[in-house]
């Protein structure tokens, strides 16, 4: 069983998730640590509970849920996973940072890329890698069947869906991910999102009004 620590970060108050099981490992996914305060209290997180990092994953690369891959691949010696069609997103990073006036250390570049349908391993727990473009042209999502949750990055939100107007991004393409890759996992299935609180499918596909599981009935 794996147990889910998120911390709420950086200027844009994104989600970094870590998921630790029985033998105290630990997949970081999505570190957003931007602040000196909120790498400390990642690092003492750690440490305290005698956690040992095996895998950095990013749902995505945009640049607030990046800005600690430096700080984990340095701290844990682990290198980072991402789908490939996001490394246009990743290399052009740093000159984002500096768009928004949020200089980071840059990301180190991944050391093997994620592929849909495969499966993500941690001891005797695995996610499923889900392909959901349309925020950016590499999300990805990782579905737990086991436990009946989905950390989603940036593609569903509580009665929201993710930016589409991003370089990359398109909303028909978005909307199709939701509706093939999320909406059809079970309706008690815990999504975990980029930002704001935790949903389930069940309760977006009947109230999301950007993405409604009929898509005739959008902002109806």
């Amino acid at each position: 069983m794996l147990e889910i620590k998120y911390f709420t970060v950086n200027p844009l108050q994104e989600n970094t998730y870590v998921l630790i099981n029985e033998k105290k490992e630990c997949i970081i996914i999505d570190p957003g640590f931007y602040y000196e305060n909120e790498r400390a209290e990642f690092l003492r997180f750690i440490q305290e509970n005698g956690l040992k990092v095996v895998r950095l994953l990013n749902t995505h690369c945009h640049l607030d849920h990046i800005f600690g891959n430096a700080l984990v691949a340095k701290t844990f010696g682990t290198g980072l996973e991402i789908h490939a069609k996001d490394q246009v997103v990743l290399d052009r990073s740093p000159q984002s940072g500096l768009m928004y006036n949020l200089p980071f250390e840059p990301s180190p570049m991944p050391k093997s890329y994620l592929k849909e349908g495969e499966k993500v391993v941690l001891g005797n727990d695995e996610l499923e890698i889900l392909f959901t473009p349309g925020h950016s042209p590499g999300s990805v999502s990782f579905y737990c069947a086991r436990q009946g949750f989905v950390i989603a990055g940036d593609v569903l939100f509580k009665q929201s869906v993710g930016r589409s107007d991003f370089p990359g991004g398109n909303f028909e393409t978005l909307a199709r991910s939701i509706r093939e890759q999320l909406y059809r996992l079970p309706d008690d299935t815990v999504v975990y999102p980029g930002h704001g609180p935790s949903t389930t499918i069940g309760f977006e596909k009947e109230h999301n009004p950007f993405v409604p599981e009929d898509p005739s009935t959008r902002f109806a």
